[in-house]
């Protein structure tokens, strides 16, 4: 092999090593924060030695790593069956997104869309915590969340403070179950969220912290929640919880979200 024939590099050997990247860079993205990205860097590492055996020629080493590699494409659907069904959901939705905003350029002038008041948001959740009242609020990004707002009462209302307030107050009968905002409307009231069964999580935690880090292990919608026992507000996404330490560090991290 001459030395030239290394440094044949083309334009399509570098369009290649970016999408790679750029598609590492989004599953990584995709499963940061998650208990997957343990095992996808475990993976990771196995295949690097893998390589490494092959290169040394070490046959035995390298033959026992091929055969796990080559089954572990079957575990792999297993264990990320979650993360590539979200990932399937993001890049449709993404198409639909881009074409929404290429539709609401061509309105630039027509139309200005109205964003959802975050501070609002976080305010009125406030007020429900200071009377211990339950209530949980789940955020539409880039995926639908039909197959969960026809569980419920499908509306369209407008997002204001007193609005929220009516709905979870406790003899209201929409208080029972989440609602779903998009934009700066209410889409949903009463919506039955999907339970996993194998959250663990401690009993101070009820049943609405468990809707709601289902409903964001499944999308990439977010949600918070008012603890009807302590009045503690949680804030999930990736199904996981997101620290704060105050009202400005929450609102600073469903705006990033946003």
């Amino acid at each position: 092999m001459k030395l030239f024939d290394i440094l044949d590099f083309t334009i399509v050997d570098a369009i290649d090593i970016v999408l790679f990247a750029a598609l590492l860079y989004y599953l990584y993205r995709l499963i940061r924060g998650t208990v997957a990205i343990n095992i996808f860097m475990g993976i990771v590492i196995i295949y690097l030695i893998w390589k490494i055996t092959e290169a040394l020629q070490m046959q035995l080493l390298s033959s026992i790593l091929g055969q796990f590699i080559g089954v572990g494409v079957f575990a792999l659907i297993v264990v990320f069956q979650q993360e590539i069904r979200r990932f399937l959901l993001t890049i449709g939705s993404t198409n639909i997104t881009a074409r929404n905003k290429l539709h609401r350029a061509f309105h630039f002038f027509k139309e200005k869309e109205i964003l959802l008041n975050i501070e609002s948001l976080i305010n009125v959740c406030q007020k429900l915590a200071s009377t211990n009242t339950g209530a949980l609020i789940v955020l539409e990004h880039n995926m639908p969340l039909d197959f969960v707002t026809q569980t419920g009462d499908k509306v369209n209302i407008e997002f204001s403070e007193p609005i929220i307030e009516s709905i979870f107050y406790k003899n209201s009968p929409l208080h029972d179950g989440a609602i779903v905002i998009k934009g700066n409307h209410i889409i949903a009231t009463r919506v039955i969220l999907p339970v996993a069964s194998e959250i663990n999580l401690p009993k101070r935690y009820g049943l609405r912290h468990r809707a709601a880090i289902s409903i964001t292990e499944k999308t990439d919608a977010t949600a918070l929640v008012v603890s009807e026992e302590t009045g503690h507000i949680s804030y999930f996404k990736n199904g996981a919880f997101v620290k704060f330490k105050n009202n400005d560090e929450l609102i600073k991290a469903v705006q990033s979200d946003f």
